[in-house]
């Protein structure tokens, strides 16, 4: 059994995951950072002061096992999504039902008696202490366009002591799942950016869909939250002077420092860097734990198509950037041979739309790392990659050997 350890987003896992899973004798586990702040999570995290839990979820739900006869109720868990405008009043009578021994929540019908007292438990957290966090802090939870996994993930949080890791985990063991889905850390931090022009993002919302052709220059965790109106008033000086010194780099957490130490193979996958990727390259003990992991295949999957993040980047950008963020938390330069072993690179064009990331050959001359350029485009999906494709080229990287150092 090989250990495979994968850091992904939450869409950026998609195509690789599964690829991964549908392999035999890989044990597979998803590294993904929790500091999403959009729609509803960013309401759970508003209300319960807690890491958002939607990106996790993705992934699991990617993870269900196939042959699970209760597959389907499983799958309309994680899909359901209060309606806009829905009563308070309405969800949380259904909840409390449910959680006095109701046998469905939402319309959707639990048959496995596990799953339903561990998700009754759950619920049942979620009420009662939304209804004490409501009073104490003067806040009102707004449950339209809620997804309701979001609403488990929060009654689990206070259920397992306000450790996302724990949290996570048991939703693993819940749902049998067929790999384990771990956040980066379990400290809660905000997510921020400042552009080269002094624009500031104030949410990890904000750097996923705000377009622009302006490199951002900094990106930060913070303890909370800033006050806009405030903030704008600053310099651009003073901007950075504040952000430098209120970022905190989180401590990886447990389980993702041993699944590193154990991996066999680590891979790095495509995806948003600034608001999946980055983030957790900035866990203290991410670099200094796969860099002392001397016997382990470690590839770099460059993205196919440009993001809004990086409209200009390269394919050189991308590595290096991940190498810049890794090294950061210690502010040690880690030989690039030591995190990377290869970089995965698409030639393929099969998208007449596609703004397609370049591949500049020549600056890989001071990069000492591998590179595989092949069509790992999906021809079914194009502009996304063939997971399939990708996962093969990675046994066989680690067929051939030689890369251990």
């Amino acid at each position: 059994m090989l250990n495979v350890v994968v850091i992904n987003g939450g869409r950026g896992a998609a195509s690789l995951i599964p690829a991964l899973l549908d392999r035999q004798g890989l044990s597979v586990t998803s590294v993904v950072n929790a500091y999403d702040d959009g729609k509803s999570t960013g309401e759970i995290r508003r209300v319960f002061d807690m890491l958002g839990p939607s990106d996790l979820r993705k992934v699991q739900e990617l993870m269900l096992p196939v042959d699970d006869p209760h597959r389907a109720a499983s799958q309309a868990l994680f899909a359901y999504r209060y309606p806009v405008g829905q009563d308070a009043a309405v969800c949380l009578a259904d909840m409390r039902r449910f959680a006095t021994g109701g046998d469905t929540i939402a319309g959707i019908e639990i048959e496995s008696g596990a799953v339903r007292s561990a998700l009754q438990r759950f619920v049942g957290e979620f009420v009662d202490g939304l209804e004490v966090i409501q009073k104490a802090r003067g806040l009102t939870f707004e449950f339209g366009d809620c997804a309701l996994m979001n609403c488990l993930y929060a009654g689990a949080f206070l259920a397992c002591g306000r450790d996302m890791e724990v949290t996570t985990r048991a939703f693993d063991r819940l749902f049998r799942l067929r790999g384990t889905v771990l956040p980066n850390s379990v400290e809660n931090k905000w997510l921020t950016a400042l552009r080269a022009n002094g624009e500031m993002l104030y949410s990890e919302a904000e750097i996923v869909e705000l377009r622009s052709n302006v490199r951002i220059d900094g990106l930060y965790l913070l303890d909370g939250t800033l006050d806009r109106t405030a903030f704008e008033c600053l310099s651009l000086d003073e901007k950075k002077h504040f952000l430098d010194r209120h970022h905190t780099a989180v401590m990886a957490s447990p389980g993702v420092v041993l699944a590193l130490q154990q991996a066999d193979i680590i891979i790095y996958s495509a995806g948003t860097q600034h608001s999946s990727l980055y983030p957790t390259y900035m866990s203290r003990g991410v670099a200094e734990t796969i860099a002392a992991n001397r016997t382990a295949l470690k590839v770099f999957v460059t993205n196919i198509g440009a993001d809004y993040e990086t409209p200009s980047y390269l394919s050189s950008d991308y590595i290096l950037g991940a190498h810049r963020h890794l090294c950061r938390p210690d502010s040690r330069d880690y030989p690039m041979r030591d995190l990377f072993s290869a970089v995965l690179i698409n030639k393929s064009r099969l998208k007449a739309d596609e703004s397609y990331v370049e591949d500049d050959v020549d600056r890989f001359d001071d990069i000492p790392v591998r590179r595989i350029v092949d069509a790992f485009e999906s021809e079914q999906s194009p502009g996304k990659h063939d997971g399939s494709r990708v996962t093969g080229t990675i046994l066989a990287l680690y067929d051939e050997g030689g890369f251990s150092r």
